[in-house]
């Protein structure tokens, strides 16, 4: 039991409390604002052959884990009630069969899916969620009779791919003609850069080399596997965490295992293409870059390390040990090999409003770059490394390579990792460097400077939805995305542990998970605040404070978001203190804070929290001792 009296309640606490409860006002408004009485989201206008259900999902895609933290209790109806809706209208538009994609890319799928992984977390024991993430991850096991998978290559068949099997071919906007009056992909230049007369982008403004361009990328870029294939994993990782049957969790490592061995033979390069008959490069020339969404073309690090982290990540859930981090590490120690010095507003790069807001005045200081993208002239679209890929390999290991790749990074940096900037980006991401630093023991005051920030842009987007008039027949696909008011990112970070989720298909083993015992449900009781300071290969260190008046609080604190971790003892404060002290005094006694050890031997410690207390627990794991497994209230013991 929690004895130390909170005094003056301290101002993150109280900032936490008051985010959790904007959010559950945000999101209300937006639902009301947006969306009709099934859930769907009120829109009238055109609908593209094959882009776009991402973007229906991605408004909702952070809202099943504010209720995991602690949001309103109707939360998680919400969350599936506009999962409903909105597959209900997908499958209208022609996007979705049997209720998953027909066939789509997994930078964009892997968008698409966070709101159902977050359901599925949320919740595991709704039947029908749990049915549909089995189904959902058979569509690509060996035996599935849609075709996904090619056990003789060990091959995805194609980059758009989902409920209709393999979708050879591009978007058929782009397949006719890939047309140079597209103004969102022009900064990413040519598809495809080896096609006699096609050398720049405006030579597509003839109609003849814009149709050549379009039938080249629909039988090169259309065909065989690519690395952000790697994404899928993320699918039959979910479907193991309900009942850990052994063909999930053998399809993804088997997958795995045939992306690490085509890297060992290029020396370490992942590549991010292979041919119908499971040969690198077949499409293009003999080349390791050039496939759809790979090093060449559009983005380069920023899809193809995703997905290879996004397995990395899952292979650390599905096997308990780091021995497959090299797959989500090669990429990043690729580009890192090719860095550079220079600043954002000094350098040309495809992705620079990203840079311009995250780094504010210090775009214009010399800082570390790498490049991006690699095609026949070699590395090019130089930016800044983007910190939630390699925090998020040393999150899932805590391996010293990982966290010395940090320490690189922040010395070589030409700015400072402790500013915390107002900004939100469209993975509610990019504050990962402040946070570290605090983790570092260098930025003390950064719990309350990401709260207020995150405060603060809740209010804006509230602002703009309160005088946003926009026509739903002209809206554009990216308009709620945009407007989304809930933020988790600052919860995440300094509840949990955790960084943001990695956007393009990752699941979310946070460092520490909450439940609810007297409600018997996830996340933090009301008036509950927690600041996680500090995380170590088998340490966590975390302050709980009752903020509230009245009412003991019962805090289930578990050790890791899929129960994976063994907290084999905690060192908890205790108050030595006869508070509140004698009724004639006008002054509270003071306070002789202890620390005791606690042996645990689980998953799991209850707190109980009387109003106005607070507790420091230091707990102490064996990390990932304990097979993971999606988690619910139903398991906290009646009288825990």
């Amino acid at each position: 039991m929690a004895s130390v009296p909170a005094g003056a309640p301290p101002a993150w606490a109280v900032l936490e409390r008051r985010l959790f409860d904007v959010l559950d006002e945000a999101w209300r408004a937006f639902a009301a604002h947006y969306c009709l009485p099934d859930g769907a989201l009120r829109y009238n206008g055109e609908i593209a052959s094959r882009d776009g259900a991402d973007d229906f999902y991605e408004a909702f895609f952070n809202w099943p884990v504010l209720y995991q933290l602690g949001g309103a209790d109707d939360l998680l109806d919400a969350c599936k009630h506009h999962w409903e809706g909105v597959t209900a209208q997908l499958t209208g538009f022609g996007y979705l069969v049997d209720e998953f994609e027909r066939g789509y890319d997994w930078f964009h799928q892997g968008e698409s899916l966070l709101l159902f992984y977050g359901i599925c977390a949320a919740d595991p024991r709704d039947e029908k969620f749990a049915a549909r993430a089995h189904r959902f991850a058979e569509l690509y096991l060996p035996d599935s009779p849609t075709g996904n998978y090619d056990p003789e290559h060990d091959i995805i068949r194609a980059p758009h791919n989902g409920g209709g099997g393999p979708r050879y071919g591009v978007n058929e906007e782009w397949a006719s003609s890939y047309r140079p009056d597209q103004p969102s992909m022009r900064p990413f230049g040519l598809p495809l850069r080896d096609l006699p007369g096609i050398e720049k982008w405006d030579d597509l403004a003839d109609p003849a080399k814009a149709a050549r361009m379009g039938a080249a990328m629909n039988e090169r870029i259309g065909r065989g596997d690519v690395a952000v294939n790697l994404a899928a994993t993320s699918l039959a990782t979910n479907a193991w965490l309900y009942g850990h049957e052994d063909r999930f969790r053998d399809w993804a490592l088997r997958y795995m295992g045939a992306w690490e061995r085509r890297a060992a033979e290029l020396g370490g390069i992942l590549p991010d293409n292979v041919g119908p008959s499971g040969r690198v490069g077949e499409l293009h020339g003999g080349h390791w870059y050039g496939g759809n969404y790979g090093w060449q073309w559009p983005h380069g690090i920023y899809s193809v390390g995703a997905a290879a982290a996004v397995a990395a990540v899952n292979s650390v859930i599905l096997t308990g040990g780091t021995d497959h981090l090299d797959l989500g590490r090669g990429p990043i120690d690729l580009v890192l090999g090719e860095s550079r010095r220079g600043s954002v507003s000094g350098t040309d790069m495809s992705i620079s409003d990203r840079w311009y807001a995250e780094l504010g005045e210090d775009a214009a200081r010399e800082t570390l770059l790498v490049p991006n993208r690699h095609d026949d002239g070699g590395w090019f679209d130089f930016q800044p490394p983007q910190l939630g890929l390699p925090v998020w390999l040393w999150h899932a290991g805590m391996a010293e390579p990982d966290r010395d790749r940090l320490d690189r990074l922040r010395r070589e940096s030409g700015y400072d990792w402790r500013v915390v900037r107002a900004f939100r980006n469209k993975e509610e991401a990019g504050h990962e460097a402040p946070w570290l630093e605090f983790l570092r023991g260098d930025n003390p005051g950064f719990p309350e400077a990401m709260l207020a920030t995150a405060l603060g842009q809740v209010q804006r987007r509230m602002a703009l939805i309160d005088v946003d008039e926009v026509d739903p027949g002209e809206i554009h696909v990216h308009h709620w995305q945009r407007l989304n008011p809930v933020l988790t990112e600052a919860l995440l970070q300094l509840t949990t542990g955790t960084p943001q989720v990695l956007y393009n298909g990752g699941l979310l083993p946070a460092r520490l998970a909450y439940f609810d015992a007297d409600r018997r449900r996830p996340g933090l009781p009301p008036d509950v605040a927690a600041l996680v300071d500090e995380v170590g290969p088998d340490r966590t260190g975390v302050e709980l404070v009752h903020t509230g008046l009245t009412g003991t609080r019962r805090v289930v604190v578990q050790a890791g978001a899929f129960g994976e971790h063994r907290i084999t003892r905690a060192v908890v404060t205790a108050a030595e203190t006869a508070y509140p002290g004698d009724l004639t005094s006008y002054v509270a006694p003071d306070a002789a804070v202890v620390s005791r050890e606690v042996v645990v031997g689980g998953s799991r410690i209850e707190v109980v929290l009387p109003p106005g207390r607070r507790i420091r627990l230091d707990l102490h794991l064996a990390p990932r001792a304990v097979r993971p497994a999606h988690q619910h209230a139903g398991t906290i013991p009646a009288d825990a």
